[in-house]
C-alpha cells in the first residue's frame, strides 16, 4: 500500500512567498541556490537539497513545517519532508 502524507492539515492555500526573489537565507548572506521551495505553512522560500545550503530542509527541521511546493516556474508539485512522499 502506498504511503500517504499525514501533514496536509499544515497547508495554507494561497500562502504568499515571504521572499519572492529567492531563498530567504541565501539572499541575506549573498549566497546562491539551485532550485527554490515554498513552505506551505508560512511562505518561507528556501533552497533545495541540490543547493549547498539546503535551506528548505533546514527550515523543516527547525519549524516542523513538513510540506513544500516547488517555487520554480512551470513546476507544480508538493513534497512532505516528514512522510517522504509527494503530496
Amino acid at each position: 500500500m502506498a504511503k500517504a502524507c499525514t501533514h496536509q492539515n499544515q497547508i495554507v492555500e494561497g500562502i504568499e512567498a515571504r521572499t519572492p526573489n529567492g531563498c530567504e537565507e541565501c539572499l541575506a548572506s549573498g549566497d546562491r541556490w539551485v532550485h527554490l521551495r515554498k513552505c506551505m505553512a508560512c511562505g518561507h522560500i528556501g533552497c533545495c537539497d541540490s543547493s549547498k545550503n539546503k535551506h528548505a530542509t533546514k527550515h523543516f527541521h527547525a519549524s516542523g513545517h513538513a510540506i513544500v511546493e516547488s517555487f520554480e516556474p512551470g513546476e507544480d508539485w508538493r513534497w512532505c519532508f516528514a512522510d517522504q512522499v509527494v503530496v
